[in-house]
């Protein structure tokens, strides 16, 4: 049958399939396997009766079939057994490797698991629906969160059970030594609207056995993308339970009133040679420089080849298949800058189709060079030619707290003047506004996710701590919820990370992918200590929920309801926001930051001021002089 078959063919004329049975579809009296894999002579099915250790009980021949593909029936009931693939190429056999359409698989991700996906749905599961977040369920309505499974509970002080699973968040109720709530529970208190959950599929570096030494890492390592991450779940040896546990957790999550956002990282994965992905089909998944070699723009030692048919499908497919199986409203991407334009548009269509109200964002850049050009990437500045999905604004961040790249360097909030203007370019997420002079890179402000702190680089209070050596502890918490407060009141979509409302720190590690939980867990006895704090970022929350003002659907409102004032202080700024104009329930806003040292005056507008959230509490009429008090923000408003 195979005769046809040679490796001849450039890689760019293989034979593409767009059946929708790839990897293996399940039935009691039957399991028929489906395998991509054009440029091969041959192909094998190996079965087994465990997920790791034993030889294969039995070893199928495949056949050779329509469009590059090999296929494999069984008859008879296969629930239960694990599975891997070899192909031959030019008379060389392939390592063993799941295909990358595997959905369950054993311990470590080596072998494939045949299941019943019936059997992984918790009770009630056909009647969970995502959870409405605004009125309109509009994508400027979202405020992120962004957590790390393991993060949440795995500290002592979490009052959580499964500390470290997915489970685990599924916990309600859970309160740490003070009873101050912790886990699900607090998250639901602080009033956000979306969960962004880093890695959560099967990631390659934390062994999955119980007893094992390496325990951490954020996950940004793939190696099975439509399966659970094992470690997260109570028996990562069988491959229900990690989805079943997953869906449990979301389940919860969507109980009380939060949806999730699912990282994903399609640019690159773990292995380059190893991978699944080229052993089946060599040179095909991955961008290769002139001479052979993987290209590496993701700095991770390859960058998929998102603009080739048969990666796109893969990509498109697993997607979707997360979106339906495991009921996700919304997904991040990992250096997006990397893939083409094409494929992202087709992806937030095709989702949307689905879920219309789904969130879509992500990292508007690339790790290095790649050979595919950037007018044909999904880079920040392309932003516009993307449907409807955000980027993170790098120059908000920097501006808030100082670059990232540069540990000493004081940002807005911490008193360096020369920020500013990139403070008031984020305010307006980054469209052109007639008082600011900015290079503007949305033309929406829901192309914009508003941010100054993710899990990358230093926490906040680490950041504002390495640039303010001689600043004491209660000073810097003001710069800390002076950054907040920016972020929170800006246009565009808010994202925080997880545990910065009680002043997460990382003790000074930069990059804590892989360091150990005394490093990363969350310590939730400092949401004791801090409580005021968590209540104000509660109010801020709270307060832009409850106001329109504050996330305006088009860059056309901002341009006309926002005024600046251009005669403030320096390192200070203050703005009205026309708010009737934007259905707000109040006439005006007013906002003020001042990001020195000093107390700084400002003369408020014409009108009778109520402070919402402020440092003067008495009702203000023009003409008065306002101060504030340094490190510190002002929101009034005339009803």
């Amino acid at each position: 049958m195979s005769h046809h078959k040679h490796t001849a063919i450039p890689v760019d004329d293989y034979p593409v399939y767009d059946g929708d049975d790839l990897g293996f579809r399940y039935t009691p009296s039957h399991t028929t396997f489906r395998l991509w894999a054009p440029s091969a002579q041959h192909a094998e099915l190996l079965l087994f009766h465990n997920g790791e250790t034993d030889y294969p009980f039995r070893i199928v021949q495949m056949d050779d079939d329509i469009n590059g593909t090999w296929i494999a029936k069984l008859e008879g009931d296969w629930k239960g057994i694990f599975y891997t693939f070899k192909v031959s190429i030019d008379y060389n056999w392939s390592n063993e490797v799941l295909d990358p359409y595997a959905i369950a698989c054993g311990v470590n991700g080596k072998r494939g698991m045949v299941i019943n996906l019936n059997e992984t749905n918790p009770e009630g599961w056909d009647k969970d629906l995502s959870p409405n977040f605004s009125e309109n369920n509009h994508p400027l309505d979202a405020i992120i969160y962004e957590l790390h499974i393991r993060d949440a509970s795995i500290h002592e002080d979490s009052g959580i059970i499964h500390k470290g699973k997915f489970i685990g968040l599924a916990e309600e109720e859970s309160e740490n030594k003070k009873g101050f709530s912790t886990g699900l529970s607090h998250i639901k208190s602080l009033g956000v609207t979306h969960v962004h959950l880093l890695p959560i599929f099967d990631f390659n570096t934390v062994d999955e056995h119980p007893h094992s030494k390496t325990l951490y890492n954020w996950g940004y390592d793939p190696m099975n993308y439509n399966i659970p991450e094992g470690s997260y779940s109570t028996n990562p040896f069988d491959g229900i339970t990690r989805i079943k546990e997953l869906k449990e957790m979301i389940q919860a999550f969507h109980k009380n009133g939060l949806r999730v956002v699912m990282d994903v990282v399609y640019n690159h994965t773990v292995f380059a040679e190893k991978s699944n992905f080229h052993q089946l089909v060599p040179g095909y998944y991955y961008r290769h420089h002139s001479n052979g070699e993987f290209s590496d723009a993701s700095s991770c030692g390859n960058e998929t080849a998102s603009e080739r048919p048969m990666m796109r499908k893969f990509i498109l497919d697993s997607i979707t298949y997360w979106l339906k199986e495991f009921h996700i409203d919304g997904f991040r991407f990992d250096l997006m800058g990397i893939h083409d334009i094409e494929t992202m548009n087709l992806i937030a269509d095709t989702l949307r189709s689905i879920k219309p109200d789904i969130l879509l964002y992500g990292e508007g850049w690339a790790g290095g060079n790649s050979p595919l050009p950037e007018f044909m990437r999904a880079v920040k500045h392309n932003v516009s030619r993307l449907n409807n999905i955000a980027v993170f604004s790098d120059e908000m961040r920097d501006a808030v707290k100082g670059s990232v790249f540069d540990a000493g360097e004081k940002g807005f909030v911490s008193g360096n003047i020369y920020k500013t203007n990139t403070i008031k370019s984020g305010i307006v997420a980054s469209c052109t506004h007639p008082q600011v002079e900015n290079h503007p890179f949305a033309t929406d402000p829901a192309q914009v996710i508003t941010y100054c702190e993710c899990h990358d680089n230093y926490t906040l209070w680490d950041k504002l701590n390495l640039s303010n050596p001689e600043t004491k502890p209660e000073d810097i918490k003001k710069m800390h919820l002076l950054a907040l407060t920016i972020i929170l009141t800006s246009q565009g979509i808010p994202f925080l990370h997880a545990g910065t409302e009680f002043f997460r720190s990382k003790d000074f590690v930069e990059n804590s992918y892989k360091s150990p939980d005394s490093i990363n867990a969350i310590n939730w006895s400092e949401k004791s200590k801090n409580i005021e704090a968590v209540e104000y970022i509660q109010s801020l929350i709270e307060l832009r929920k409850n106001h329109p003002a504050f996330r305006m659907y088009s860059a056309t409102q901002i341009q006309q309801l926002i005024t600046f004032d251009n005669n403030t202080e320096e390192g200070t700024i203050a703005y009205t926001i026309n708010a009737a104009q934007a259905n707000d329930s109040w006439k005006k806003i007013w906002i003020a930051f001042n990001g020195t040292r000093e107390q700084k005056s400002f003369t408020l507008p014409k009108g009778k001021w109520t402070p919402a959230l402020s440092t003067g509490k008495k009702i203000l009429n023009y003409s008065d002089k306002f101060t504030l008090t340094k490190f510190n923000s002002a929101i009034l408003y005339i009803a």
